[in-house]
């Protein structure tokens, strides 16, 4: 039987009110990025939101990859970090099977636009940690497991404030096969690349208080891994900080 070739998509560009699989339909895009895109879905019957990860054929090796995710986040269901498994579905898109992971939704606001909504699209420093602790304990936790995240971005990550503190979810991961210690290595540049975002970037990283700069090491990724090679040594940085 002759193999049917893989198409390549690119965006699935779902509009709200399109109904997938016979069930959900389509609230809105909430995430994107290399495996595939997120959307807010509601179940048709119940009216429950569900998180709708559809991924791109081209990239996904048929279902390994909606497997693959779907066992991680079993291997981490007491990671409160993660979101909760439901169900998986399949859809026909462009003549192709499309795998369709569906979890836990979860409100809250991306960190990109919560960034934007900042003045100056940025955040004070002191808060900025605090906002990255969050994220490192939560990582973590799954470093201690073995485990790692593999696509740290402030378009996967949904943050919800709390008082003074900040909750976080992880809206996506990515399956790069075993963990190695360069993957965990991978996690932590990516939550220090996601300080150095928050507080500003390139742009204001010169006027930065030494506390930052001791932490972003100017992103040269050789320097940090002489201070942390994973999240729990970037956990302990942090908690022992003098001020």
């Amino acid at each position: 039987m002759r193999q049917k070739k893989t198409v390549a998509i690119d965006s699935f560009a779902f509009t709200p009110g399109r109904k997938l699989a016979g069930t959900y339909i389509v609230e809105r895009l909430i995430g994107q990025g290399w495996e595939g895109e997120v959307y807010q879905v509601r179940h048709h019957t119940t009216g429950i939101d569900y998180a709708a990860k559809l991924f791109y054929p081209q990239n996904s090796q048929g279902h390994k990859a909606l497997v693959a995710y779907a066992q991680k986040l079993h291997r981490l269901r007491n990671h409160s970090m993660l979101v909760r498994y439901h169900t998986e579905e399949v859809i026909t898109y462009q003549r192709q099977n499309i795998p369709m992971h569906i979890s836990e939704y979860v409100d809250g606001l991306m960190l990109s636009e919560y960034l934007s909504q900042r003045k100056g699209k940025r955040m004070p420093a002191y808060e900025a940690l605090h906002l990255i602790y969050a994220l490192t304990k939560g990582l973590a936790q799954m470093h201690y497991s073995n485990e790692y995240h593999g696509d740290l971005h402030s378009d996967n990550i949904i943050v919800l404030k709390r008082g003074l503190e900040f909750e976080i979810k992880l809206l996506d991961f990515y399956y790069h096969g075993r963990t190695t210690r360069s993957k965990l290595l991978d996690d932590v540049v990516d939550i220090i690349k996601l300080l150095h975002e928050a507080t500003g970037g390139a742009t204001h990283y010169k006027n930065q208080p030494e506390i930052i700069k001791s932490i972003c090491k100017g992103l040269k990724r050789s320097l940090i891994e002489k201070n942390y090679k994973n999240a729990m040594e970037l956990q302990s940085k942090l908690e022992q900080m003098h001020w």
